[in-house]
């Protein structure tokens, strides 16, 4: 009983006998605890900003050792800690000094794993969420998918809707079952329930938003609610290359920009030559094939000024194209804003095709006169290189035995202006016909405007079409009658 007395006495006293192992391992507790909080701090910055770890030295203080050890090394001229460690690590005294590329990769591993448990349990939490996927060959030429999740992130105040980074998916089959059940396993992994998906985007390959085998169909068939948007900016470019290929026309138009672009990109000197003359590219290049050298610039300096940029046909090209290309840049920039919003997307969508229907009306006359007035300055002849006479056969319903003669002029516009437009026309409306979809089902919950504006009759169909457009099998997403109620 003394002893035990004595005994409880020392230990409230904290007076027993291994007081000072343990103030030895509590002190070394602590010395690992501020060492490992700075490599860790470490690691993030350089993952933080994708910024390289190491080099070809892997040793403290060696030559081009890169980033993680330098920043040791500043942190240790600074930090009596970091200075003690860095002095055990050199003078051999420790042998886990927790600085070597395993524990590096080990630390990242971690780190992005505690990441992404916490995205997603913002997903979860959210409940519905949105896929974004997109195919590229990395480095070495694998085939991988970019998985990113969209959701309301109800944990920020206020409340907005984000989209995360979930890393990258190697895949060997790029097929649409391939990759459809690249993402089933992946949302499996994750935990998180197919179910749940309200929305599915990717780029405009008909392995991934093809209507019948695609990504998107076979993820609508087992559940029809997760909508299929295609990216805006991304089938802008699309639209392009349907017209730039629309053609034979076309596509050399675009190779004889290629082939002026290559001819000066290849050299700093022609560079140069190019931006002292930019307004005049003529000059550049009868400037270049007077000073050059090498036989092939000398012949392609000589024949592209003369038989390309002073044919007018070439002239009137760069024209249309340049009204073109103007009109959908200038739309594409604004839809590449933060802030856009899906009914300001459809406007300028529906802008962009009437741009092109009245582009298609009055666009080759003032393409005319803009290419004769560059003409008069460039002292070249506004007249069509002479071809043979196009003869065409007309329908069987028509009198097939009269043949039809067309002037340059009229067949440049018939078979180059309005087949391109018309392709413009025509790849627009099929791209964007799912806008009009979700411009007919959500419309009256995007502008607070039009929705205080509206009638309660209109109002409450618009609701019950929603809740019957998220309803699968005996489940709903909203209550039609009450969300009219709220609003």
């Amino acid at each position: 009983m003394k002893s035990w007395i004595e005994l409880e006495i020392k230990l409230r006293q904290n007076a027993t006998t291994d007081k000072s192992v343990e103030e030895q391992i509590n002190k070394e507790q602590e010395h690992w605890r501020k060492v490992l909080l700075r490599v860790v701090a470490v690691v993030k910055t350089l993952a933080k900003n994708s910024l390289a770890f190491r080099g070809d030295n892997e040793k403290l203080y060696g030559e081009n050792n890169r980033n993680f050890l330098s920043i040791i090394e500043m942190i240790a001229k600074f930090y009596p800690i970091m200075k003690e460690h860095v002095r055990l690590v050199q003078e051999k005294e420790i042998h886990y000094h927790y600085l070597s590329h395993k524990i590096q990769n080990e630390f990242i591993l971690r780190i992005a794993d505690e990441i992404k448990s916490l995205i997603i349990q913002k997903i979860k939490e959210a409940k519905y969420f949105f896929v974004i996927l997109d195919c590229t060959p990395d480095a070495c030429h694998e085939e991988q998918i970019s998985l990113i999740l969209r959701c309301v992130n109800i944990s920020t105040s206020p409340i907005k809707m984000e989209e995360f980074f979930l890393g990258f998916l190697k895949v060997d089959d790029t097929s649409g079952r391939g990759l459809f059940e690249e993402l089933v396993n992946i949302l499996q992994e994750l935990k998180l329930d197919i179910g749940d998906v309200r929305g599915q985007r990717y780029d405009n390959g008909s392995n991934m938003k093809g209507k019948h085998k695609g990504v998107q169909r076979r993820l609508l068939e087992i559940n029809p609610r997760a909508f299929y948007t295609p990216c805006g900016c991304h089938s802008l470019n699309i639209v392009l290359s349907d017209m730039a290929n629309s053609c034979s026309q076309a596509s050399s138009f675009f190779g004889v920009v290629q082939r002026i672009y290559s001819l000066f990109a290849s050299s700093t000197k022609r560079w140069k030559i190019l931006t002292d003359n930019v307004k005049d590219i003529r000059d550049a290049l009868i400037y270049l094939a007077s000073s050059s050298e090498d036989p092939k610039t000398k012949s392609d300096d000589e024949c592209l000024p003369t038989y390309e940029i002073e044919n007018f046909e070439f002239l009137l090209r760069m024209v249309i194209w340049f009204d073109i290309l103007n009109a959908i840049n200038k739309i594409s920039k604004i839809m590449q804003l933060e802030d856009m919003q899906i009914d300001v997307t459809i406007d300028l969508l529906r802008g962009l095709i009437s741009f092109f229907e009245s582009y298609r009306e009055n666009g080759f006359e003032a393409a005319m006169v803009e290419a004769k007035e560059i003409t008069v300055r460039m002292k070249v002849e506004p007249i069509f290189c002479e071809r043979r006479i196009i003869r065409r056969k007309k329908h069987f319903d028509k009198n097939a035995n009269k043949e039809m003669v067309m002037r340059a002029e009229e067949s440049f516009r018939v078979n180059y202006f309005i087949y391109i437009v018309d392709q413009a026309l025509s790849s627009l409306k099929s791209r964007f016909e799912q806008f009009q979809q979700y411009d007919e089902s959500f419309d009256f919950l995007f502008n607070l405007e039009r929705l205080k504006s509206a009638d309660n009759d209109s109002l409450k169909c618009s609701c019950l079409n929603l809740e019957d457009l998220l309803k699968h099998d005996k489940n709903f997403d909203i209550n039609g009658t009450k969300l009219f109620s709220e609003l």
